[in-house]
């Protein structure tokens, strides 16, 4: 009799384990909120994305904090988001204090020279020695023979100039500076680039949006201002100078893919040493010379992210995939560069060695196991007391 209800409770047992796996499996595709931060640059098309693929994933919600790429980094660093966003890849400092993080570009857009002049309509011309005399201090009336000698036959105003930077630490900074130290050695010499540099003159804004506001709101200013923000606030901004020399380009869709194409080759890994990857100021005579790729950073295991579970992880990795794949036919619309095969290549082969090794499998949870394994016990127990024939081969 003992035998049979012990064998009867064993028995129970077996048969709650699927319904116990089942339920925490329903459990966990219940909903998620992916958390990144950084980038404001890519802002305008991370929310798109936000919004996109909630509609096909209603259980899926994307909290992205467009807090600039200094403090997304930091945040990663820290393992408190589950990517990053930076317009600057990891330097040699980021990526000893984030191991095992994987780079996975996606996106590429332009970094306008916006300016607020009455009167004065888009068009202005500028090359990039003057954009960095004007940015170092060095020309500071509109009507300076320096700019007045690029635009014959328009009437440019003897106002001082505004200059607008960004106050926190930023990708489209790093991008800007990244440009101005290749076009100008006093730049390079006197300030360099980075996320963050030592503006000689100027008022400071947070992210784009903030840059943006201060030129749009002041008579005579003039900002760096990613292209998206540009055209939602229907701003101003300059045609530059191409590499080549041979041509003031304006920023479109078409011209930063043209420099973009250019650079888009012999591109690392993902796990690869990105902080010497530039696509600022490309060969062409149709190539718009200050853009740059957009990146998210991610951990190759993400059983290292504070907070982070197996179930989520899985919800992760499969936005991360979207947004390289089927996301980027949003990018045109907001006018940024879809990313080229070359590239997707890159990040697929990428995202496909992020792993979680810290849990179980969400199919068969920490409970379901122990229920298992006393019964797996049990029936071991009984067996080697009476003749039924099983011998269990584990």
């Amino acid at each position: 009799m003992t035998k049979k209800v012990i064998m009867g409770f064993t028995l129970m047992l077996i048969l709650l384990v699927p319904a116990m796996s089942m339920h925490a499996s329903a459990q966990t595709s219940q909903s998620y909120t992916i958390t990144g931060a950084g980038s404001t640059f890519v802002f305008p098309l991370m929310d798109n994305w936000r919004v996109e693929y909630n509609k096909i994933h209603p259980e899926i919600t994307l909290n992205y904090q467009s807090i600039g790429s200094g403090a997304g980094i930091k945040l990663l660093e820290q393992k408190s988001v589950d990517f990053g966003a930076s317009d600057a890849p990891l330097s040699a400092t980021d990526m000893k204090n984030a191991p095992g993080v994987l780079t996975i570009p996606e996106s590429i857009g332009g970094i306008t020279i916006a300016y607020n002049l009455p009167g004065i309509d888009k068009g202005l011309k500028l090359t990039g020695p003057v954009i960095a005399q004007i940015f170092m201090g060095n020309i500071t009336s509109w009507n300076d023979p320096a700019i007045v000698n690029l635009n014959p036959g328009t009437s440019l105003p003897n106002q001082k100039i505004v200059v607008a930077h960004r106050s926190d630490g930023s990708g489209t900074t790093y991008a800007f500076t990244d440009y101005l130290s290749k076009i100008s050695p006093d730049w390079k010499t006197k300030v360099g680039q980075g996320k963050s540099v030592p503006w000689p003159v100027g008022t400071g804004g947070q992210g784009n949006a903030g840059v943006a506001n201060i030129v749009k709101t002041t008579q005579y200013a003039v900002g760096y201002v990613e292209l998206a923000y540009v055209f939602q606030n229907k701003m101003t901004y300059a045609f530059v100078q191409n590499a080549d020399g041979n041509a003031f380009v304006e920023p479109t869709l078409d011209s930063v893919a043209a420099d973009a194409a250019a650079a888009g080759t012999n591109l690392p890994s993902a796990d690869g040493d990105w902080s010497q990857v530039s696509i600022v100021s490309q060969p062409g005579s149709n190539s718009y010379p200050i853009s740059t790729l957009t990146y998210v950073m991610i951990y190759k295991d993400l059983s290292t992210v504070n907070g982070e579970t197996q179930d989520k992880s899985t919800q992760v990795l499969d936005f991360l995939n979207w947004i390289i794949g089927d996301g980027q036919q949003y990018a045109s619309g907001l006018l940024y560069v879809p990313l080229p095969d070359s590239i997707k290549k890159i990040d697929e082969a990428g995202l496909a060695e992020v792993s979680f090794s810290g849990g179980a499998v969400p199919e068969f949870g920490p409970v379901a196991a122990l229920v298992l394994a006393i019964a797996i016990v049990s029936i071991i127990a009984v067996s080697s007391k009476s003749r039924i024939g099983f011998n269990p081969k584990i």
